[in-house]
């Protein structure tokens, strides 16, 4: 029987996908929402008759993507789960470049993706969830650059720094009502990804902090996103989470 059920967003690489591939477990249910679908995800779940289904939708446009998350939660048998939990996780880095330099359509992208799509998906999971007795948590993958400006990544810093202080917002929504969401806006450190990779290869008249990201890799002080997932998903489990609405995985 299913008992715990998660969804989660940009799961088809880096570390979204480590932690879609780490809750592959009995009695867990997942819903992942990406740009793509991952067929090696789709064949590990079935050789583990654990319950996945992937949704191939773009998130810069979330509006319908929230309405189906919603529909589609109100279909799941929630007053027999433990647990149901939302881990927004997608983002997109936009072009390493000053903001004076930025193409408009890419800056929309990232803060669509980046900020409108969380807020909005949790606005559906939490009015789809409601009344339920299982615990409800939303998992919100935030960066240290949400708290520490860096030049050529206005768009990103302000995504995620908007991410913390709507998710401080949601905790006192949420401390007002019966059974009230557990959320915490959550920095995993730095993680070996892609967006690792595009920071290294930028520009460094576009990008003056190219070659402190460029140490980083060389020191071997970058985390893999297996073991980023594994502290995350750690902290999400811990009997403290949403004490405190933004933190970090470190901490």
């Amino acid at each position: 029987m299913i008992k715990h059920l998660f969804v989660i967003t940009g799961a088809s690489r880096g570390l979204g996908l480590s932690m879609a591939q780490q809750l592959l477990q009995p009695q867990h249910q997942l819903l992942c929402i990406s740009r793509q679908q991952n067929a090696e995800l789709a064949q590990a779940a079935q050789a583990q008759a654990v319950a996945l289904t992937q949704w191939q939708a773009d998130l810069s446009d979330a509006t319908p993507v929230a309405a189906r998350l919603h529909d589609w939660l109100k279909q799941q048998a929630l007053s027999t789960l433990a647990s149901v939990t939302l881990i927004n996780n997608a983002g997109v880095i936009s072009s390493i470049k000053p903001l004076r330099d930025a193409a408009a359509s890419e800056l929309a992208v990232s803060l669509r993706v980046g900020l409108e799509a969380p807020m909005v998906l949790s606005a559906a999971f939490l009015a789809a969830t409601e009344g339920s007795p299982a615990l409800r948590r939303i998992l919100n993958i935030s960066s240290g650059l949400g708290r520490r400006a860096m030049a050529s990544q206005a768009a990103y810093c302000a995504a995620k720094a908007g991410m913390d202080h709507f998710t401080r917002c949601l905790a006192l929504d949420e401390a007002s009502v019966p059974n009230g969401a557990r959320v915490s806006s959550l920095a995993p450190g730095v993680i070996d990804t892609d967006m690792q990779i595009q920071l290294r290869q930028a520009d460094p008249k576009d990008f003056p902090d190219r070659a402190s990201f460029a140490q980083l890799k060389d020191r071997g002080q970058l985390s893999s996103a297996q073991e980023a997932a594994a502290r995350v998903l750690a902290y999400l489990n811990r009997p403290d989470f949403g004490n405190e609405p933004v933190s970090d995985v470190r901490s």
